[in-house]
């Protein structure tokens, strides 16, 4: 936001596979009036552009570097590996990596799962992105393994996917620099956290005009209920009798009772 007159505006970045629609959904409907700039950015480059100021929070894959930015742990997804429709293994519904023993695993340069050894056997070259390997899977070259949410980003109609046993797994945070956190960052945490339009949570609310909420309740305690008047007083005294004591003493009352 520039200038005084600029409307206030919330930059988000997220990483390929990440789909933000219900945030960016219920983001719109409680702010209509600030707008949300989406910008999908490499998994590679989303910390530059955080830190570099032109996004104010971001959807990313971890680890996060926790000395230069604050994250909230969203989700971890399940990985799966991506192979023809006539492959061998997609008549089990879950793959061991020793079920690929015999595979060119495929290892793209964006990879976002962290390995120790790869299974299978490796390629020759390693792809340049996860869309290239995908295309190598489908002329039947390897197979890939991906989060589930690439297989699906880049699904093909002569491929599928199977879970992948024993393999390292890919989780989303929302990040953002840890001296840069806005009201906006604040408000997104709330809808990413499930809280209601009414919660009050992280964000400081301005105290009642005239003083706490408390003080409110107590001076209207302290109040006259309406009705009740200094007339209204003078009309029950009427009622008691002049002296205020009660209502006047039955003259029958202490006389002995008539024998038959």
């Amino acid at each position: 936001m520039t200038g005084s007159d600029a409307t206030p505006s919330f930059r988000l970045a997220y990483v390929p596979g990440v789909m933000p629609d219900k945030w960016v959904r219920i983001w719109n409907e409680r702010h209509p009036g600030v707008p949300l700039t989406l910008t999908q950015v490499p998994a590679g480059a989303a910390a530059g552009r955080l830190l570099g100021g032109d996004s104010d929070a971001g959807l990313v894959r971890t680890p996060v570097d926790r000395s230069v930015f604050s994250a909230i742990p969203l989700y971890t997804e399940q990985t799966v590996v991506v192979v023809p429709k006539d492959h061998l293994v997609t008549a089990v519904d879950e793959v061991a990596p020793e079920d690929l023993a015999d595979d060119i695993v495929l290892h793209p340069l964006d990879d976002v799962l962290d390995w120790e050894s790869l299974p299978g056997r490796p390629a020759l070259e390693r792809p340049a992105t996860t869309a290239d390997a995908v295309e190598l899977v489908a002329a039947g070259i390897g197979v890939l393994v991906v989060p589930l949410s690439l297989a699906r980003l880049h699904h093909r109609k002569d491929l599928t996917h199977r879970p992948l046993k024993d393999a390292p797994e890919s989780s989303v945070a929302l990040a953002w620099p840890e001296d840069a956190k806005t009201d906006q960052v604040e408000d997104f945490i709330g809808i990413v956290r499930g809280r209601t339009v009414n919660s009050t949570r992280g964000r400081q609310q301005p105290p009642a005009r005239g003083g706490s909420a408390d003080a409110d309740r107590d001076g209207a305690r302290r109040k006259p209920t309406p009705g009740k008047s200094a007339a209204g007083k003078s009309a029950g005294a009427k009622r008691t009798g002049k002296s205020g004591r009660g209502a006047p003493k039955n003259d029958r009352r202490g006389k002995p009772r008539r024998r038959s």
